[in-house]
């Protein structure tokens, strides 16, 4: 694959890639809308404007110009118009605009304070219903105040359990409640309220006289999170009519196109994280008893495969086919992210894999006939593009090619697909990425990843990390261990209560699997990872010294500070018997890598964002202190105002910077100075 014209990546290419998102075919099948990102380098800002590409045959072209962001573009279901969310006439306030397709200015249509969530087109293309969270009256009042705006928050009234989120920040007191907007004048009507709880993923039935959605209206939500229900209320607002369904997470409803039945995305029961997601069908009157359609097979319908470039794609809500006897959804499965259907007839149900290549399936949608699917697929050579298929000759064809001069300007490497036994015969599947200009003769020092979640999975989707480490000389490897998803409930649920033990075997065997091959020196190997890969770092230096030197990020450290402290709250002791600190304090030190720090003698590079609200950042400064007691080589690298995610959306300035100080920690240790 070596080419003496090609050349390797390097961590400024982040500036060069451009991102899809959000393709969205024309009802005529003529051609998608999508959303592409560029970067100002000067300024360090990130803008979107929205493309379009006839599916037939022509390059795409620029529909939207502009420093601003524009994305999740939808049609009109008569395809002349366009809906959109853009920050254009206010950076930090984004609202929905439509912009005709056949020429003419973008109009603003939402005149909102807060945070729009989700939209959709009336079946007539009249009006739109939303999902909105306003702004404090306390914040709205403080911007209209030069001189409180410049004193800023004076203090923060916290009466809610979950008070802040990772990438959010402190949460408004008001929650999301379901607007409806008409689609000429702009006249917005509230159509659900309330303190306490909030509605998500509104749809309009086909006859556009009803709207279901999910809601939690348990007496606190905050303290009972699966408690999600599915409601029917008049598209005018009104009372609401429970949908009686198993107990458990749910999400994205979606009506029968003739408006009987109702598709979700649900798990039954409560606190089992592990559990397969599921598509269920209930009827849309409630006169029935809700059916998993998926039970008998073991897979989990999700995106969830991890990248570096936006991160994982979109989770799709279950879609109809116009005959109503179909249901297509995304499966995260040994490594990819696939499309499948399911048809039934009464209670028999045919499965059917619709894209199942190697890669990823992110967002999808089709034209009004069914004819045509309209669909964002990756790989581990290229970050996505859109496709188009012909649904009656089963031919996929690509429609963008936002990256090609970049990538065929590079050469990447060698990935090498393998499948192993663990110590339990477990089956452990991975990857192993080989330095572009490899030489079998060659010992070549190497890099272990390990990913976060647990539950989820890596796969076959672009890992500029990983190419850009690889593009240094290291041989990076990577797999799922037991605790990710992909392989089926039971390996997911492996580790349930138990961290730090089968997945600590699996990522071991990996490595033997590794190191015996006969161009890896053993002496020179290195391990990293993030999240719950930051926890399984800090857990293998307090328990094995055979790598040369880590990285551990946004890590967890210490389950018992962890708790409540997390973004995420109370709720993950679900993951460790569900009992509080308090309850079990034995238990969550048993899981803690803080426990083990004491035996650590790996060089250990600190890696933490300060905003990181998912793993704050006493969890990397209580591993970073440890080892300068210890007097274990150690250092520590913090980036003010960055989020958990800093590797696959933060400022790129800094990412190159994080890219950086990973490499160079890696090369002190493990290569030598004519290296």
């Amino acid at each position: 694959m070596a080419s003496g014209k090609k050349r390797r990546i390097t961590a400024e290419d982040l500036y060069r890639f451009q991102l899809i998102a959000s393709p969205s075919i024309s009802p005529d099948g003529r051609h998608v809308v999508f959303s592409l990102d560029w970067m100002d380098r000067k300024i360090e800002k990130k803008y979107a404007n929205l493309w379009i590409v006839p599916t037939h045959k022509g390059p795409p072209r620029q529909f939207t110009h502009g420093n601003q962001r524009d994305s999740q573009p939808t049609w009109s279901p008569d395809g002349n118009e366009i809906a959109f969310l853009s920050n254009r006439g206010d950076e930090k306030q984004a609202q929905i605009y439509i912009i005709p397709f056949y020429g003419g200015e973008a109009r603003q249509l939402t005149k909102v304070k807060g945070t729009i969530g989700d939209f959709e087109w009336s079946p007539n293309g009249k009006q739109l219903v939303f999902t909105l969270r306003k702004k404090d009256r306390e914040e709205i009042e403080r911007e209209k105040d030069e001189q409180k705006k410049k004193l800023g928050v004076v203090s923060r009234h916290i009466t809610r359990v979950f008070f802040k989120e990772d990438e959010v920040g402190f949460l408004p007191k008001e929650r999301w409640h379901i607007w409806r907007i008409d689609a000429k004048t702009g006249r917005a009507t509230q159509l659900t309220e309330g303190e306490v709880y909030d509605e998500y993923g509104p749809c309009w039935s086909p006859d556009g006289r009803e709207i279901a959605f999910c809601s939690n209206c348990s007496k606190d939500p905050d303290l009972d999170p699966d408690a999600i229900d599915l409601f029917v209320m008049r598209a005018g607002g009104g009372d609401l009519r429970k949908i009686e369904t198993p107990a458990g997470p749910k999400a994205t409803p979606r009506f029968s196109p003739d408006g009987k039945v109702l598709a979700y995305f649900g798990r039954e029961g409560k606190g089992q994280w592990w559990k397969q997601t599921c598509v269920w069908i209930v009827p849309a009157d409630g006169s029935g008893r809700a059916e998993n359609l998926t039970e008998q097979f073991d897979f989990n319908v999700s995106s969830w495969t991890i990248n570096d470039m936006g991160g994982s794609p979109p989770m799709m809500p279950p879609t109809w086919s116009n005959d109503g006897k179909t249901i297509y959804f995304q499966v995260a499965h040994h490594g990819n992210t696939v499309l499948k259907s399911i048809s039934f007839q009464g209670n028999e149900g045919s499965l059917q894999t619709v894209i199942g290549e190697k890669g990823v399936v992110g967002s999808f949608n089709f034209s009004k006939d069914g004819g045509k699917l309209a669909y964002f697929h990756a790989d581990m050579g290229d970050p996505g593009g859109i496709w188009i298929r012909n649904m009656a000759t089963g031919q996929s064809r690509k429609l963008t090619r936002v990256n090609e001069n970049i990538l065929s300007a590079l050469d990447l490497g060698e990935v090498e697909e393998a499948w192993i036994k663990g110590t339990s015969k477990d089956d452990i599947h991975g990857w192993i990425l080989k330095p572009p200009g490899f030489d079998d003769g060659k010992k070549y020092p190497s890099i272990l990843e390990i990913h976060g979640g647990p539950l989820v999975q890596y796969g076959n989707f672009f890992m500029h990390e990983f190419y850009y480490l690889a593009a240094h000389g290291y041989v990076v490897y990577f797999c799922n261990p037991r605790g990710s998803q992909g392989y089926g409930e039971q390996h997911a649920k492996a580790i349930a209560n138990n961290w730090g033990t089968r997945d600590y075997d699996d990522l071991m065997a990996w490595a033997d699997f590794i190191e015996n091959k006969p161009y890896i020196d053993k002496e020179r190997m290195g391990v990293t990872g993030g999240s719950y890969g930051g926890y399984m770092t800090n857990w293998i230096i307090g328990h094995t010294d055979r790598f040369r030197a880590a990285v551990t990020q946004r890590c967890v450290s210490n389950l018992i500070s962890m708790w409540g402290s997390s973004d995420f709250n109370w709720v993950f002791q679900e993951v460790f018997g569900d009992e509080s600190p308090w309850e079990n304090v034995e238990n969550y030190w048993r899981q803690s890598p803080l426990k083990y720090i004491g035996n650590a003698k790996t060089p250990t590079l600190v890696i933490h964002s300060e905003g990181d609200l998912r793993c704050a950042v006493e969890q990397g400064e209580q591993v970073f202190v440890a080892l300068k007691k210890l007097g274990v080589d150690t250092e520590m690298v913090r980036f003010p105002d960055e989020p958990h995610g800093l590797s696959r959306a933060g400022r790129t300035d800094r990412r190159i910077e994080r890219l950086n100080h990973i490499l160079r920690w890696f090369d002190r240790y493990l290569k030598d100075k004519a290296e």
